[in-house]
């Protein structure tokens, strides 16, 4: 208790988080807290490191550099922050909570949405991440369009893309129609590629996927106060290959509903009121039924449902600007195994590995930024919620209490987060200080997973019920300054986590799949420790010349001397711009170091170094029924056969590729 009062007095006089300047935004006009802010745009001729029109959302996200893109295949990437995966983020759709059903976190929240569907997405690193929910390394908000009554009319736009690497094909339109008082718009986008070579002409089987994605917007306006906007979003992906695991995807289907309500008052302190209600629903089919040689055939489906509401609040009085969030969701989280005995006078078995999870969550999120001046700002939030997980299905709690005798069917917890900000901004430096305490309850797999297999560590995994709420306290400062042209900037975090869920070998179990070393069961180390520093750099020569560079180091240990997984070694990258009205040109270099603190402990190799060119280059052409843009390139250039720490079990990257997409813009 004096340690938690420690904190929250701690927290008034520190600031939490730092943010690069990199098609970064402030996300509310009148705060000097920043938040990490991607632009997702397919039409812009810019020279930043995002390069192609038609990218994925998972291209986009792994610019950042607090992001590490997880790669079981050539789709669906799961983001890490921090040097910390899903489980401990919060990744929201517009604020609304969806979670994946797979057991193998083999469909991420961001692999249900495309960039047709997306204005940008806001990362928020450790507990500036909070708003929308819970979490220990930080937020991920995917952000849909705002509403648009513009009164322009009919407008529409085509998008075509191909690689060389994969066969990938990609197009996608745009139909909008927008009033003075209703809008509509309508956009599709079509992705499919087969297997692509690592660098040498390696084919790399199972990386084959085919996806589509439709979404839906429209909106009334009742006033110049109040409007309502409703969204519907279906993304599905079939025959998905994943050559890092044993297994592949024969369905991921999502469909993503909400209603919004907005009010926005004139002249009051009351800047804004956003009301959404929300449903969404995912199937996800795992099966080996296209492998060449298994051991025993197996399918696994597995569904989550997830209704929620929230409201949030901008209030503004005197020199503080409050953001008030009172949210809440329930949860369905389902998923089976059936396993086909190669003997056809021995019978199948079943067994549920998510045993029917019900989470009904309820919260309240509050911040206060106070701009104590021009120059400093203090910014403040806290967030309480109350988490209940119920094992519905009876077979399942007995098959936990086999590994755990005293769980009962229902868990609650109390879980909060804090944070404080302060920050120094002038006209040629930026210095912020943070402090930030936070809890998350444990997933469905850490919690209630059931023989779950981990190709990573060839462990078969059994969830703990018991486990206490992880929590964490960091820290954080965050520096830059303009000599001219020249701009310098350092960015640096320290996580202390305490009741760290990792899996921790049973040598009295028995383990499930065939040919797995034993199995881990979800315990919980005393603490771990994870730290990070990015230096950067940029220096502008003239209107058309310019050059950014990134370099960063990160570090992860647990409380029983080892290292800690996923850590990303030291890294680099350097961009060398040259930009004019309607042409941009890039080359960029970016590498790893050797990867010499890789934790064997848990299933990690070592990982050699390695350096990639790439170049990019972009026009846009103008007439008179609109405009054309065109980007072209080629990645990879040397052709490098190569592997980064975050590619699971060691699968190559793309080798050389050359890529081009057009779009066209009606007016």
């Amino acid at each position: 208790m004096k340690q938690l009062i420690f904190i929250i007095v701690c927290s008034i006089f520190f600031n939490h988080g730092f943010s690069q300047e990199k098609e970064i935004k402030e996300v509310k006009n009148d705060t000097t807290e920043l938040e990490e802010v991607i632009i997702v745009t397919r039409r812009k001729l810019s020279n930043n490191r995002q390069e192609k029109t038609l990218s994925s959302i998972d291209d986009y996200l792994e610019k950042s550099n607090n992001i590490t893109m997880i790669k079981r295949g050539n789709y669906a990437w799961e983001p890490a922050i921090n040097n910390m995966v899903s489980d401990r983020l919060v990744v929201t759709i517009d604020g609304m909570q969806i979670f994946g059903a797979c057991t193998d976190k083999m469909d991420p929240i961001t692999s249900y949405v495309d960039v047709s569907n997306l204005e940008k997405v806001t990362i928020g690193s450790g507990q500036s991440g909070t708003e929308n929910g819970h979490c220990v390394g930080g937020g991920i908000d995917l952000k849909l369009p705002t509403s648009k009554f513009t009164d322009t009319g009919l407008k529409t736009s085509t998008d075509l893309g191909y690689e060389t690497n994969g066969n990938f094909f990609a197009t996608g339109i745009d139909i909008e129609y927008t009033g003075s008082k209703f809008y509509i718009s309508v956009d599709g986008i079509l992705r499919k590629s087969d297997n692509y070579d690592a660098g040498g002409n390696q084919e790399v089987l199972f990386s084959q996927f085919k996806k589509y994605n439709i979404s839906l917007q429209s909106g009334y306006k009742f006033s110049e106060t109040q409007h309502i906007d409703a969204n519907i979003i279906y993304d599905r992906a079939t025959d998905v290959g994943y050559p890092a695991l044993p297994m592949d995807v024969s369905l991921a289907e999502a469909l993503i509903t909400s209603i919004t309500h907005y009010y926005r008052p004139d002249e009051k302190s009351l800047k804004s009121l956003e009301t959404k209600l929300y449903f969404n629903t995912i199937t996800h089919i795992m099966d080996d039924s296209k492998r060449p040689d298994v051991p025993i055939r197996m399918d696994m489906p597995g569904w989550s449902d997830t209704y929620g509401f929230y409201s949030k609040a901008d209030i503004v009085i005197n020199n503080h600007h409050f953001t008030f969030n009172a949210n809440g969701f329930y949860n369905r989280s389902l998923a089976e195994m059936t396993m086909f005995s190669n003997n056809p006078n021995e019978p199948d078995m079943f067994m549920i590995t998510w045993p029917d999870i019900r989470t009904l969550y309820t919260g309240i999120f509050a911040k206060d930024d106070w701009h104590i001046n021009n120059n400093k700002t203090l910014s403040t939030s806290l967030r309480l919620g109350h988490h209940t997980n119920k094992i519905e299905d009876r077979v399942g709690v007995e098959s936990l209490q086999i590994f755990h005798p005293n769980i009962s069917d229902r868990k609650n917890r109390l879980l909060m987060s804090l944070s404080s900000s302060y920050n120094i901004k002038k006209d040629t430096k930026n210095v912020s200080f943070g402090l930030g305490y936070g809890e998350r309850a444990p997933s469905v797999s850490e919690g209630y997973g059931f023989y779950l297999f981990n190709s990573f560590d060839n462990y078969d995994y059994i969830g703990n019920p018991n486990l206490k709420n992880e929590k964490a306290i960091e820290a954080s400062f965050g520096y830059t300054q303009s000599f001219g042209n020249l701009k310098l900037g350092l960015e640096s975090s320290y996580f202390y986590i305490m009741d760290y869920i990792i899996g921790e070998i049973a040598p009295s179990i028995s383990s499930m799949t065939i040919g797995a070393n034993g199995v881990r069961v979800y315990e919980a180390l005393d603490h771990a420790s994870i730290f990070d520093v990015y230096l950067n750099g940029s220096y502008k020569f003239s209107d058309h010349f310019s050059t950014n560079t990134t370099i960063g180091y990160n570090l992860g240990r647990g409380s029983n001397g080892e290292n800690l997984p996923l850590i990303r070694p030291f890294s680099y990258f350097a961009e060398l711009n040259y930009t004019q009205h309607n042409f941009n040109a890039a080359i960029q270099l970016e590498g790893n170091g050797n990867q010499s603190h890789f934790s064997s402990f848990y299933g990690e190799n070592e990982t050699a170094s390695y350096a990639v060119l790439n170049l990019n280059l972009g026009h846009v052409f103008y007439g008179n029924h609109g405009r054309t843009i065109l980007k072209y390139g080629v990645e990879n250039i040397l052709d490098t056969n190569y592997s980064t720490f975050a590619d699971w079990n060691n699968i190559p990257r793309q080798g050389r590729n050359f890529y081009i997409n057009l779009s066209y813009l009606f007016p």
